[in-house]
């Protein structure tokens, strides 16, 4: 028990900026194993992320409630995946190569790709989030933190990490994940499915999983794989996908 609890705040450590106890560290004993937590470190993020729109509209519209909400969650986590999403929109967007690519992804600087990347998605979020009933945007928002965390767990244990021999705590923490981790994983991912009354919001889950597997693909064709720049753009990407696919149900069923 003890161990498990280790674990999980190492993961709050290294994926959120939420205070830990003294004792926390980034021990790679632990960090290795800290991806079994990454649906519940959704569960944590969305849910503050929800509870700030639901302040927030009570004094401001849905859009700003909505940016509010997105920044609440950029400073959660620091700006964890939203970097890693503008890294890959780099890397992939102005390289050709593989070692183009992944020399791309290491540069600190922030180019064109990158920028227009993390814009688009941010604004897609918002613009997709305004356009929903307000009494459902914070079961939405949390839930599109915790299901994308899920799908990230999905390419985790696939494997194919293409290390670069740094010895990095991303490094560590993206290392393949065990069945018992992605079964945890679905186990607290799928959990909020719980919260909804209609049973049409597990057809989200097949546009989500089809959007990790193409862009795993296309990681393994460019790059023989995967890094940390990779596995933060998924999450990103596959937070917006589930706001679309409740869009569309809505809109259809």
């Amino acid at each position: 028990m003890k161990r498990e609890i280790r674990i999980l705040f190492t993961a709050l450590m290294f994926f959120t900026r939420l205070p830990c106890p003294k004792w926390t560290d980034h021990d790679p004993v632990y960090l290795k194993e800290s991806g079994r937590y990454f649906s519940l470190i959704g569960w944590i993020v969305g849910a503050i992320s929800a509870g700030v729109f639901l302040v927030s509209n009570l004094l401001f519209s849905i859009e700003i409630s909505a940016v509010l909400s997105i920044a609440a969650s950029i400073g959660l986590t620091g700006a964890f995946h939203e970097d890693a999403l503008a890294d890959v929109g780099d890397g992939f967007g102005g390289g050709w190569t593989k070692e183009k690519i992944i020399l791309i992804m290491k540069d600190p600087r922030l180019g064109t790709f990158g920028v227009l990347t993390i814009m688009l998605v941010v604004l897609l979020k918002i613009f997709a989030l305004a356009d929903m009933p307000v009494h459902q945007i914070p079961l939405v928002i949390l839930s599109g933190h915790v299901l994308s965390r899920l799908v990230v767990s999905r390419m985790l244990a696939r494997g194919n990490y293409i290390s670069n021999h740094t010895n990095s705590k991303s490094e560590t923490a993206a290392s393949k994940l065990s069945t018992r981790s992605l079964l945890i994983n679905f186990i607290i991912g799928l959990s909020i499915l719980c919260f909804f009354k209609n049973w049409w919001v597990f057809l989200t889950l097949l546009p989500m999983f089809i959007t990790e597997a193409l862009l795993y693909r296309y990681y393994k064709k460019w790059i023989g794989g995967y890094n940390g720049d990779c596995i933060g753009a998924v999450q990103q990407i596959t937070e917006l996908v589930f706001y679309l696919s409740v869009l569309m149900l809505w809109k259809f069923i």
